[in-house]
């Protein structure tokens, strides 16, 4: 199959699946690429604990921050909700920040990533991002402000109401009744932004390499491998990366290194059109999309 047909073809499976898809699969060493709309910006959601993992440990390395530093997290201060780590908690911590960075990124801990955001706000994340020649990605808020959509309002058991306002209530200049799904006030990227940054973190760029070598440990040890990794993850492929959900939002970036030394950065944001907040079927469309691409390009 050529490569239009190729993209022609993965956009009806993801279409047919009830996803739209903006993808790019880069090969590190040779610069060749693929995508499916590259340039489009969507809201960041969990990715951006990336850019903060990148501004935290750049500013360790600078000397303005203690790894070593216990910080407290108090119920009632840092009350981000969420799935995992400190956002179970129920009583008062002290967590040092090279572990909260830890939490946030390899756990994608929202309670542990305010902590962080606490330190180094969004809009210093984004300036240090804009320091290091990465553009193209925007910070503009916490994690706290991803818990308040009409999901948590209108609870589990409407949930497909709150999927159904995310699909329909947007414009067709990305505005969006949701602030959290608005492109003029959500922490945004694109695909090639987000393929940009994974790029200046596994090959010599700006950053410096021990801040590159901790962001490419943390997304190593990333827990959630239940969308791209198993189509990427083997005995002969290293896979790390980190997963970002809001609403009907599905998006994983992450960088497959294999044995024969090829190395790939793929990233996948995708956009669900079917009301549901459980949606199994669309990681495996994800995975297999990013897959075809990576495939392809390796046969180029």
């Amino acid at each position: 199959m050529n490569t239009e047909a190729l993209l022609s073809d993965i956009r009806r499976e993801l279409l047919d699946g009830g996803l739209r898809g903006c993808l790019l699969v880069r090969d590190l060493h040779t610069g060749e690429e693929l995508g499916i709309e590259p340039d489009t910006q969507l809201p960041a959601a969990s990715l951006v604990k990336i850019p903060l993992a990148l501004a935290t440990a750049e500013r360790i390395r600078r000397g303005e921050l203690d790894g070593a530093t216990a910080i407290d997290v108090q119920p009632g201060r840092i009350t981000t909700p969420g799935p995992t780590g400190l956002s179970r908690f129920r009583h008062p911590a002290r967590v040092a920040v090279d572990d909260l960075l830890y939490l946030s990124t390899s756990v994608s801990d929202g309670t542990a990533a305010d902590a962080l955001f606490g330190l180094t706000p969004p809009a210093r994340v984004s300036g240090l991002l804009q320091e290091l020649g990465l553009t193209g990605i925007t910070v503009r808020h916490g994690m706290r402000e991803l818990t308040e959509t009409p999901a948590e309002r209108l609870g589990a058991d409407q949930a497909h109401l709150a999927h159904a306002l995310a699909i329909e209530a947007g414009t067709s200049g990305r505005g969006h009744r949701v602030p959290q799904l608005d492109t003029t006030r959500a922490s945004t990227g694109s695909a090639r932004a987000w393929t940009g940054l994974l790029q200046a973190l596994w090959t010599p760029s700006a950053i410096h390499p021990d801040v590159a070598a901790r962001v490419r440990d943390l997304m190593g040890h990333h827990l959630l491998r239940q969308r791209l990794a198993p189509d990427f993850q083997s005995d002969a492929t290293r896979w790390a990366s980190k997963t970002g959900t809001l609403l009907n939002l599905r998006h994983e970036i992450g960088v497959v290194e294999h044995a024969d030394g090829q190395t790939f950065a793929v990233a996948v944001l995708t956009e669900s059109l079917v009301p549901a907040s459980s949606q199994p079927g669309a990681d495996i469309l994800m995975a297999r999309a990013a897959r075809r691409l990576r495939d392809h390009l390796r046969q180029l």
